[in-house]
């Protein structure tokens, strides 16, 4: 049994997890919304959450077959899109076997397909490459990939593209890709995916038949804008306490390589969170903790095990005291900004060391 006495913890709120997807589902009623839940489902636990959402989602989306795997053991029966397609020409036998619904992003998938498995029966996806230049067939080899599926596949496959820049409202380059990605579906007016959380909540244009919806789910803004036609409420509270108080002198400092230096008699707060359990190590002086309901800036380095505020300004300090690192109270798009990063990376890289509780 994991011992809980360091009292680090990811606190998974389950329900507002389920809120957050009905909210974002309403606005696609002529849509199937699938819960995109690769990375562990963003940090929070991909078994757990597959779990709790089973009978409220059509399908689940992940990265890759292992992960899909990883929630087929675990009891999750409902259609897995693995999004990633076949790394090995073993994997169609394995989508046909475990309903996994494969994306075919490369002409080698393709020919794996139609020369070892040339009436494969499971669900296929085809992703277009409108724009992205990462994964996809590209609008003029399109015509030629689907002549080499049969009719019954032909009958199913949904056709899909990714956005480059759909968190940026102002640039054009989103409705670029979907005017091309309408170009080439008119042609052949296959069902559609093109919206992930940023489409379905500001390109409404863009929502098909299937919408995935990652970082949105987990409450999460994919946008610099504030105000959205819907409210989302945070599904992760990474969590921990203090461990240690001590009082410093104008002029000493804390932490590895003396980042930081007391202006005033200061006192400092040390945290029972560090880098190897996955708060980033390049925080800044500055960035912002939650405790006893106020914020509190870091001071120092970011080390292993601990990172260090200064809390000279809010009284009644004690050890043992909450901290909240970022949820409720504190958006993780504030403290990726002060990161220099992303609320995504955030949310992923919450190491295994760090224990979820989950709130039902």
């Amino acid at each position: 049994m994991k011992n809980h006495s360091r009292k680090t913890y990811s606190l998974i709120n389950l329900p507002a997890l389920l809120c957050n997807y009905n909210q974002i589902d309403n606005l696609t009623p002529n849509s199937k919304t699938i819960a995109v839940i690769k990375a562990n489902a963003y940090g929070h636990g991909a078994v757990e959450v597959a779990q709790y959402l089973s009978k409220h989602v059509p399908a689940f989306g992940v990265a890759l077959i292992d992960e899909a795997i990883e929630l087929r053991e675990a009891g999750i029966t409902l259609p897995i899109l693995i999004m990633e397609g076949a790394l090995s020409r073993e994997d169609f036998s394995t989508a046909l076997q475990q309903n996994f619904w494969l994306m075919l992003h490369t002409t080698q998938q393709v020919e794996w397909l139609t020369s070892s498995f040339p009436n494969y029966v499971g669900k296929l996806w085809l992703k277009m490459d409108t724009g992205m230049n990462r994964l996809g067939i590209k609008p003029d080899e399109i015509k030629n990939i689907l002549t080499k599926l049969t009719a019954q596949q032909l009958e199913e496959i949904v056709l899909c593209t990714h956005f480059s820049s759909s968190d940026e409202l102002n640039n054009p380059k989103t409705q670029l890709q979907i005017q091309e990605f309408d170009r080439i579906n008119q042609i052949f007016g296959l069902k559609k995916s093109l919206a992930n959380s940023a489409g379905i909540l500001h390109w409404p244009e863009s929502h098909g038949d299937y919408n995935r919806l990652g970082l949105a789910l987990y409450g999460s803004n994919p946008t610099p804008v504030e105000k959205l036609a819907v409210t989302l409420t945070p599904v992760m509270t990474l969590q921990s306490t203090i461990i240690s108080l001590r009082q410093l002198s104008e002029g000493e400092s804390v932490g590895y390589g003396e980042m930081w230096q007391a202006k005033r008699p200061t006192i400092i707060a040390t945290i029972a969170i560090g880098y190897a359990d996955g708060y980033p190590r390049n925080a800044k002086n500055g960035t912002p903790v939650f405790i006893n309901g106020n914020i509190a800036p870091l001071a120092g380095r970011v080390s292993m095990d601990m990172l260090t505020v200064d809390v000279t300004d809010i009284s009644d300090v004690k050890l043992g005291d909450s901290v909240e690192l970022w949820g409720e109270n504190l958006a993780v798009e504030t403290v990726a900004e002060y990161l220099d990063t992303v609320n995504y990376e955030l949310l992923t890289r919450v190491s295994n060391r760090v224990t979820r509780i989950y709130r039902s």
